[in-house]
């Protein structure tokens, strides 16, 4: 996706709703640049990687690749590297269509056409409205271009209405717009800070997180929002809101403030509708205004998102006022015990006070004032926004909660030191790029200790990464494409032999574990089991990966069908030369194979040049119940050899749910096939029960702490 407007992340949401991999570009150090606030967007950019939008801004577009001679899109080359794909959305912006009118006579500007309030441009009897206009912003009179379907509508009114004889203007556009992330919606309306600074204003700006309605209330969620005002004049000059819920509802209030040309405290009694399920006893919007206003009275006294960003806090002690320590090396203040001085911090000391949103940090504020403290401020937006660091030269114990958490990221503890930990990142069975390791190599240089290891399922492991390193290392590898995990009581990352371009290799061992990596490393990835359930794919029974030492394995099979007619009873048997097992043997003058023997590696195909052994049939073997580890269980496979990869797909499928299902928690999966007997569960995974109850098995509240250990 090339451009990280409104057009191209709402296309960037809508590919990815349907299972498609997205990367978007833009040249400018920002999404949505000109629309919202670097901070602002910052946030929702970190949102999208975090969904698994891989975001390049700073970047761009230099060259498109293509495929053979077909003309279809192989890559694309940026200055930020090779990006391959197979298909390229551009969405770098538009431009006024209006080439025709260039002799025309009417006045342009930029491509726009000039326009008076009654849409009337310089030439007599021409008129012009919709995106070809160039209109003027409502709160400073400058021109501006404003190419919204909403805008486009309101000038055509207005024209329709100057030439039906009405005397009609049109006041301006505030740029106002709405966008639809995953996960997170967006909305905007009037000036941003940097515009309203380049128009003149004194400016100030809170920003505020709060609920979006009774917190007590089914999928309550989050607003945060960010007003600017002229510090002057109290006068509102604009909003950004993002949220789960219903943005357009908050930036729809600050429209008709715009409109009104209302000052903060228009809004102080604003009798909002309220009730649980729509709001907050006082509207959230009203609520980031009385921030804003005790901003301006000097009841607060605060530091912004963009300051804090900016290294303002340097020299200032960071306070953790949440209900529980949740900053590393911050000091800890338990609000409710405030009834004096606190030991161990001075009244004249600088401090920083941090809560989740911003209300405990005010309420010790102004305790802390009565107590005599003088240089306390507030960090707006607190951990809910802000990504709050300490430092100091002090190794610190990581909490076991912590421990827990970053655990489930990918994360495990480096036994050797209190707060570094070894980070796995995810390959497809073992391959990556040229590219990929790289900048694997330069993430483990810029946020561990340099090193890196292999696992035995073939992810990458950074070693020696500090505990606040955590998030910078998984956003800097998502930039790349690149995430982490492998952990937990889940299916686990898919390996694979080199079976696709091994000389002994029967299956494309890549393409089907890299199949069923995104069917169910990927898409049940939040279905907990009572253990980890891990899958191997070996492309012949040379065993390399050990796949009937995994829970589930699948092996690449060629069965050799015998044509013993034209068995010549040769004295030296080329089938039976070659096979490695000794499965073929002469018996009577004919070749035999022996079916308890033979594990259909496929040696002995085409061998007999009378054409014995030339057909076969192409298979899989699927093993279930292996294990390795400190005890060790080989895995015994079904009955059946799969021709068809797709019955084999929902063999998998099927184990997963019968462990979900019928596991234990804590039990490995060998344990579930010896506890239920192998032709029980065999006869359920050759049937369609667990596929028929998936649904209902998914839902079920099973295993929320499984036995998985790392």
């Amino acid at each position: 996706m090339i451009g990280a407007g409104f057009i191209g992340l709402e296309a960037a949401e809508n590919l990815q709703a349907k299972g498609i991999q997205v990367t978007v570009i833009d040249f400018a150090d920002q999404i949505l640049p000109n629309i919202f606030d670097p901070e602002m967007a910052l946030y929702a950019k970190r949102h999208l990687i975090r969904q698994g939008i891989r975001v390049l801004t700073g970047t761009k577009a230099e060259q498109i690749y293509e495929r053979g001679t077909q003309g279809r899109v192989a890559g694309i080359k940026t200055s930020a590297g090779n990006l391959p794909c197979e298909m390229i959305i551009m969405a770098a912006g538009i431009r006024p269509n209006t080439e025709f009118l260039n002799d025309s006579g009417i006045e342009m500007f930029k491509g726009t056409i000039l326009t008076d309030d009654q849409m009337k441009t310089n030439l007599d009897d021409v008129y012009a409205a919709g995106d070809c206009v160039m209109v003027k912003n409502r709160l400073t009179g400058k021109r501006q271009w404003s190419p919204m379907g909403s805008s486009a509508n309101l000038e055509g009114r207005t024209l329709a209405q100057v030439l039906a004889g009405a005397q009609k203007s049109y006041p301006g556009v505030l740029g106002t717009g709405v966008v639809k992330l995953p996960g997170l919606n967006a909305g905007r309306t009037g000036l941003t800070e940097a515009q309203a600074k380049e128009a003149g204003y004194d400016v100030v700006t809170a920003l505020v997180p709060t609920d979006d309605k009774a917190h007590y209330y089914p999928d309550a969620s989050f607003f945060i929002t960010k007003l600017i005002a002229d510090r002057s004049t109290r006068k509102l000059l604009g909003v950004q809101v993002f949220g789960p819920g219903s943005v357009d509802k908050m930036v729809d209030i600050a429209v008709m403030g715009l409109n009104m040309g209302a000052v903060l405290d228009d809004f102080e009694n604003a009798d909002f509708a309220y009730a649980p399920p729509f709001s907050t006893a006082i509207h959230p919007f009203v609520q980031a205004v009385y921030v804003l206003m005790n901003k301006l009275d000097g009841t607060i006294v605060s530091m912004t998102p963009a300051e804090y960003a900016a290294g303002k806090a340097e020299g200032y002690t960071v306070v953790d006022v949440a209900p529980e320590p949740s900053i590393r090396g911050a000091v800890y203040v338990n609000l409710g015990a405030v009834n004096g001085e606190i030991k161990g911090l001075g009244k004249e000391e600088k401090l920083l006070l941090v809560c989740a949103k911003g209300k405990r940090g005010y309420f010790l504020q102004n305790r802390l004032r009565h107590y005599g403290y003088t240089n306390t401020v507030v960090l707006e937006g607190a951990t809910f926004f802000n990504d709050v660091k300490v430092k100091n030269n002090i190794e610190e114990a990581v909490s076991k909660e912590d421990e827990t958490r970053v655990k489930a990221l990918g994360f495990l503890k480096d036994k050797r030191t209190p707060d570094k930990f070894n980070g796995r990142v995810i390959t497809r069975n073992g391959k990556i790029t040229a590219e990929e390791a790289h900048t694997i190599a330069e993430a483990a240089q810029l946020y561990g200790s340099g090193e890196v290891t292999m696992t035995s399922r073939l992810t990458m492991e950074i070693q020696g990464v500090p505990y606040d390193n955590i998030e910078p290392l998984r956003e800097y590898l998502m930039q790349a494409g690149l995430e982490m995990g492998g952990t937990g009581s889940k299916v686990r990352p898919v390996v694979s032999c080199k079976g696709t371009t091994c000389q002994y290799g029967l299956i494309d061992t890549f393409a089907l574990s890299e199949e069923i990596h995104e069917r169910f490393f990927h898409g049940y990835s939040d279905v907990k089991l009572p253990h980890k359930f891990k899958i191997a794919v070996g492309g012949c029974p040379n065993n390399c990966v050990k796949p009937d030492l995994n829970d589930l394995g699948i092996i690449g099979q060629k069965v050799p069908w015998v044509d013993l007619e034209k068995c010549r009873g040769c004295r030296i048997c080329q089938v039976e030369k070659n096979c490695p097992i000794h499965a073929a043997k002469m018996v009577d003058g004919k070749i035999v194979i022996d079916e308890n023997v033979c594990n259909h590696c496929g040696r002995c195909i085409s061998k007999c040049p009378f054409g014995v052994t030339e057909e076969f049939v192409s298979g899989y073997r699927v093993y279930i119940g292996g294990r390795w580890g400190k005890k060790v269980a080989r895995g015994r496979y079904l009955e059946k050899v799969f021709t068809d990869k797709e019955e084999v797909l929902d063999i998998v499928e099927k184990a997963i749910l019968l462990f979900r299902e019928q596991g234990i928690t804590g039990e490995r999966f060998a344990d579930t096939v010896e506890r239920l007997g192998f032709e029980n569960v065999q006869e359920q995974l050759l049937g369609d029960g667990l596929l028929a109850r998936k649904d209902e098995n998914i839902r079920a509240q099973k295993h929320l702490k499984g036995g998985a250990t790392c």
